[in-house]
């Protein structure tokens, strides 16, 4: 054989190999996986129990239940979270923890600040432990997602969020997506976690307690090791994404506490998670405990995702919580 053939035959038997999206979806819900399947539900809230925790999960419409009195439309996610024991909700009653709220691009041409409220939500019932909310394809970013919630055997929350742009509208190059979790007037509303000032990056971490003067203001902490910071108008007017303060996390995981419980939420390093707080997100004294994210170099009909984990437990000691988290750090980490 002429050694032209053979090289030929080379180059046409080896398959070409594009590495992944580093924020590909996990392939875990039934946005992106078509072997899970699910039941439908003409209610608007699941309960979730396991542990000692209950959670009600809810789509975007109105709820007015014994168990979730007032609820208004458009807070979808968790819309209460109880420890045994406890009567009072750990969220607003009326607002939601774990509430998906924005969809940007950086600029300030939203035609819809609040979209992911706005349009029909749809629960999916997966098991008795694990609830799913879609949302089809949004009218104005054309965004396709399913969240879906897993209640552990310790009563930890998973949250394993998919999206899929089905349009080419994201100006600056990137999707920015955004959650609240609405607290209920805590005794103190900083939040803990272990980072550095942005001028001392080449310091040891240590154990930061933030509190952000007001709201829109040094509202967000973006990962010590990021690897991608957004172009943000100047004047885009959702100021809880575009104000980073004067620290970076350097592990991914922060908490609050309200009345001798902690609210824990922990990520993949690899999903690059911002934290962000408002201390008066949620109206008065209530305090949004929240987290965005970014997907840059996106590709219309390609699917991504991320996996956090919310742990809602007794409040002792810091040595204690951060004990007791570890064995979800480390399941994160090996995600």
């Amino acid at each position: 054989m002429k050694p032209g053939v053979c090289l030929l035959a080379l180059m046409v038997e080896v398959p070409l190999i594009f590495a992944a999206h580093p924020l590909a979806a996990p392939r875990r819900t039934s946005l992106t996986n078509p072997q899970i399947k699910y039941q439908l539900t003409d209610q608007h809230a699941v309960t979730l129990r396991r542990g000692n925790v209950t959670a009600i999960i809810v789509d975007n419409a109105a709820v007015d239940t014994k168990a979730l009195p007032g609820h208004r439309a458009g807070y979808n996610g968790v819309a209460s979270l109880k420890y045994t024991g406890q009567d009072e909700n750990l969220f607003v009653p009326a607002l939601a923890g774990l509430n998906f709220e924005h969809i940007h691009d950086g600029t300030p041409d939203l035609k819809e600040k609040f979209e992911p409220r706005k349009f029909p939500m749809q629960l999916r019932i997966i098991s008795a432990d694990t609830v799913e909310l879609y949302q089809p394809p949004t009218e104005n970013w054309k965004l396709e997602s399913c969240g879906r919630y897993q209640i552990l055997e310790d009563g930890t929350l998973e949250y394993t969020f998919e999206c899929i742009p089905h349009a080419d509208l994201f100006k600056n190059g990137y999707i920015g997506l955004f959650w609240a979790s609405y607290i209920q007037a805590p005794e103190d509303r900083r939040i803990h976690f272990y980072g550095k000032p942005v001028k001392q990056l080449n310091q040891p971490e240590t154990l930061l307690h933030a509190r952000t003067p007001s709201h829109g203001v040094d509202s967000t902490h973006p990962p010590a090791h990021g690897a991608f910071f957004p172009e943000l108008a100047a004047n885009f007017p959702l100021t809880l994404v575009n104000h980073p303060s004067a620290y970076r996390y350097s592990q991914p995981w922060y908490y609050g506490i309200r009345d001798n419980y902690s609210y824990t939420q922990l990520f993949r390093d690899r999903d690059q998670i911002w934290f962000a707080q408002s201390p008066t997100g949620g109206g008065g004294k209530n305090p949004a405990w929240d987290f965005q994210w970014f997907i840059p170099d996106y590709q219309p009909g390609e699917a991504y995702g991320f996996v956090m984990r919310a742990h809602y437990a007794p409040w002792s000691d810091h040595a204690t919580l951060q004990k007791s988290v570890q064995k979800h750090l480390s399941a994160l980490a090996q995600d």
